[in-house]
């Protein structure tokens, strides 16, 4: 399936011709091995892959012994994996032949290596792995400054749509998101497939299998599947932070169907703080399961200043799995209620599901994740709940942040948002409401729907 990383990792070769590493950090079942694959076929002469989940253990042993005698390493990989290598002519052509660390994490000692091998300047080098920032994992080796990381995300609504076979969808949307002007006759229809890839969600193999079969049935498989997988991956990887790891993940549908989805501690343990758990979201944070949201204390430039970390709200990193992991009560959620959640009549709160969706999105489109919140106890028109704030990419001096609210269903109120727009109106650039309904213009405020949020 295509996936817009293969245009990142042409532009790095390219324009970086090896005098840097990419580091891809991912989640596990990605799609991140097929597409690296295709990329090594396509775009170079040979290339060997070593995935240091699964290798021999000989061949981690390679990087403790001849990294001062780059030929001597070269010639085992190449024996090893049978492959030969072809190294570039000159300093400046784009490399004939690719190494990839896959899983590096699992091997330190060659993540450490890189800084030697971009200066030896002979092949161009890709890492992956997950849980890449771990302790454990960096533990003992010096981080090598020749990497520029990039982060893959479950595929996004334009990869559905193209899966589905659809490549007209998006440009359209995109063109009216720009002039500002409604969907009118195809609003429908975009709606129908967001609510599908609502749902399936972007993990390949799940989007995959519901291309060929559009069976929720074996979907919902798939997606049982990955969530045993990140379960297992907890008690394996999590370092002594198991327990904790473990009650956050578990939690997260309750607390995100909550009014107010701030992340309550006190849902997983008495008197918890903060400081006791933060390792514990870092893990599940750094492993792509999940998108933590962070409470800025004013919505102004510098959002990151304003951070407030003890606050924060936690969604799923896939929707689509959120989705299966709140219907978890007999293992498996029937064709019956995926078909009542399509088209809206199951009695759930939906806007638990639009909100993670509208995370998920902003996080793929390159947002760092804040929300704004302020419960004043003495001043009214202080007090309101700002679901997202996003930055402009091009820093002024006034109006820099858009607030946005994500609505689901058709009667709400904007309370919070006018608020907002009052107090805050020299610190404020466009206000956005996402909500299922067209596009329209009203007041100063965008209602942009759903579908349209990775246009932001």
């Amino acid at each position: 399936m295509k996936r817009k990383i293969y245009q990142k990792l042409l532009e790095w070769k390219q324009e970086r011709k090896g005098d840097v590493a990419l580091l891809i950090e991912v989640a596990r079942r990605i799609g991140k091995s097929y597409i690296i694959e295709t990329f090594a076929q396509k775009e170079y002469d040979s290339h060997i892959v070593i995935d240091f989940s699964k290798v021999n253990p000989q061949v981690m042993e390679f990087f403790n012994l001849y990294l001062d005698d780059l030929d001597t390493l070269f010639l085992n990989l190449e024996l090893y994996f049978k492959q030969k290598l072809t190294p570039r002519k000159s300093h400046g052509e784009e490399a004939h032949s690719l190494i990839v660390f896959d899983e590096v994490q699992f091997c330190p000692r060659a993540r450490a290596s890189i800084k030697h091998l971009v200066a030896d300047h002979r092949y161009d080098y890709i890492e992956t792995g997950s849980l890449i920032s771990i302790r454990k994992n960096v533990k003992g080796i010096l981080l090598p400054s020749e990497e520029h990381a990039i982060e893959m995300f479950p595929m996004d609504f334009e990869e559905f749509l193209w899966a589905m076979g659809d490549k007209m969808m998006m440009p359209y949307i995109n063109s009216q998101f720009e002039k500002r002007q409604p969907m009118g006759t195809f609003h429908r229809r975009a709606m129908d497939y967001f609510r599908q890839y609502l749902i399936v969600g972007g993990m390949p193999q799940a989007v995959a299998t519901y291309s060929e079969t559009r069976n929720f049935d074996k979907v919902d498989e798939v997606k049982r599947d990955i969530l045993a997988l990140y379960r297992n991956d907890i008690r394996h990887y999590a370092d002594n932070q198991e327990t904790k790891v473990t009650a956050i993940f578990e939690e997260i549908p309750g607390q995100l169907q909550k009014h107010e989805k701030k992340f309550r501690l006190s849902a997983l343990q008495d008197e918890a703080r903060m400081r006791d758990y933060s390792q514990a979201f870092f893990w599940l944070s750094d492993a792509k399961i999940i998108n933590c949201c962070y409470n800025a204390t004013e919505p102004s430039i510098g959002l990151k200043l304003n951070e407030e970390r003890t606050t924060l709200k936690c969604y799923m990193g896939d929707t689509g799995l959120l989705i299966s992991h709140s219907f978890d009560e007999r293992g498996l959620m029937n064709s019956d209620l995926y078909r009542k959640l399509m088209f809206g009549k199951l009695e759930v709160n939906e806007g638990m599901l639009v909100e993670n969706s509208v995370a998920q999105m902003l996080r793929a489109s390159g947002h760092k994740l804040y929300f704004y919140s302020n419960s004043s106890r003495t001043k009214t028109e202080d007090r309101m709940e700002i679901d997202f704030l996003i930055a402009k990419s091009i820093t002024t001096s006034r109006h820099n942040i858009s607030p946005i609210e994500v609505k689901s269903g058709s009667n709400y109120s904007l309370t919070s948002l006018k608020k907002c727009l009052a107090k805050y109106a020299n610190h404020l650039s466009t206000p956005y409401v996402i909500h299922d309904k067209d596009l329209k213009v009203d007041e100063g405020v965008v209602y942009l729907p759903i579908y349209m949020t990775p246009l932001l």
